[in-house]
């Protein structure tokens, strides 16, 4: 919102707001419209929040992120760093590994690789973290294939999505401890690959994406970061 212009209000952390004195999270976006903002961009680790926000509010709402459920301008900047790179989205296959139980970005990008032709995604996660079948009800035009490891896939891939194992979206820790080491990607594990697909990370990495493949030409994490200031520049001057 700078980069255009703009200024930010920045409501900060959950306990210095109302809502830690009780005000329902519907008071509190009515209260925050009241002001007249010409955006309102919420980011909840509830599923919902958004749509609860933008049905409450005469101002426009972006969903930042609402829990396990969707975040859908990560899935803009996705699509534009996979164009930017290869010049089209028709006909890619994408890999999506990792948490993809809880993951929301893997969601949004499955419901926007859909609106493209001939795209094939591989959900690539052990079966306690396999995509949820919500996601895959809503697709009509992906070819879906799912797979517990990378091994066979990796050379027919034009880009490797990787996840973190979300440590804060665990109810039982032992399920975490269990899980968490699922797929780790080095240098070594993947040096003896005839063909090494683009590298794509949302961010924050763990364990998962060793920071020897960060010199690579075909880790593309940190530029996919980057291209988010634009499409999110983009989207709010479009909005506004």
């Amino acid at each position: 919102m700078t980069k255009i212009g703009g200024e930010v209000i920045d409501f900060g952390p959950l306990e210095s707001t109302s809502t830690a004195k009780g005000e329902t999270f519907e008071d509190s976006l009515r209260m925050i419209d009241g002001y007249s903002p010409d955006v309102i961009v919420v980011r909840s680790k509830v599923e919902g929040s958004a749509k609860t926000a933008a049905d409450v509010c005469s101002a426009p709402v972006i969903n930042a992120g609402d829990g396990s459920n969707e975040h859908p301008t990560q899935a803009m900047l996705d699509l534009y760093t996979m164009q930017k790179i290869r010049g089209k989205i028709d006909g890619l296959k994408v890999g999506l590994m990792g948490d993809l139980a809880h993951s929301r970005t893997t969601s949004s990008l499955s419901y926007a690789l859909d609106k493209f032709n001939h795209v094939t995604v591989y959900y690539i996660a052990p079966s306690e973290l396999q995509i949820r079948p919500q996601v895959t009800s809503f697709l009509k035009n992906l070819r879906v294939e799912k797979a517990e490891s990378y091994e066979n896939i990796l050379n027919d891939l034009d880009f490797l999505y990787v996840t973190r194992v979300q440590k804060e979206r665990f109810s039982d820790p032992s399920e975490y401890e269990r899980l968490k080491w699922s797929y780790q990607l080095n240098r070594a594990s993947l040096s003896k690959f005839n063909h090494l697909p683009y590298l794509m990370h949302p961010l924050p990495r763990v364990d998962e994406l060793s920071p020897d493949l960060d010199e690579l030409p075909a880790a593309k994490y940190f530029e996919q970061a980057r291209n988010g200031m634009f499409v999110r520049a983009a989207l709010l001057k479009r909005i506004i």
